[in-house]
């Protein structure tokens, strides 16, 4: 992540089996979402299915339209110095659905101290 924020566009390698700048992590924790346009806030919850430093895919019940702004708060597989638990605060925009598979892709993100929530699972 450091690495691709200081290189130019340009310079990042290229893949052909895959476009993306960022690796993506195959890590399944739970989450909650909250979207909003129009003055309506509609909430929902979910799993992650992988994750990256540009975006997060999961599942969801309630599939989100292409363009939503949407905040997710994913609980963290990892804790504070051990003690406490952490969340990933992210917000961006869905960039599509499909069933019930969502992609955002991440603009701001920030890790928040969390209550006592859900474990995450690496998938190996």
């Amino acid at each position: 992540m450091i690495w691709a924020a200081t290189q130019s566009a340009g310079a990042l390698p290229h893949r052909s089996s895959d476009r993306r700048a960022s690796s993506r992590f195959p890590i399944e924790c739970e989450l909650r979402y909250r979207s909003w346009s129009q003055g309506k806030i509609e909430v929902g919850s979910g799993r992650t299915v992988d994750i990256s430093s540009g975006g997060v895919r999961f599942k969801t019940d309630s599939p989100l339209p292409s363009g939503k702004r949407v905040e997710v708060s994913i609980f963290w597989p990892a804790q504070l110095d051990g003690k406490c638990n952490l969340k990933l605060v992210a917000s961006g925009r869905v960039v599509w659905t499909r069933g019930d598979n969502v992609a955002v892709r991440i603009e701001k993100y920030e890790f928040r101290t969390a209550g006592s929530g859900s474990l995450c699972a690496v998938a190996s």
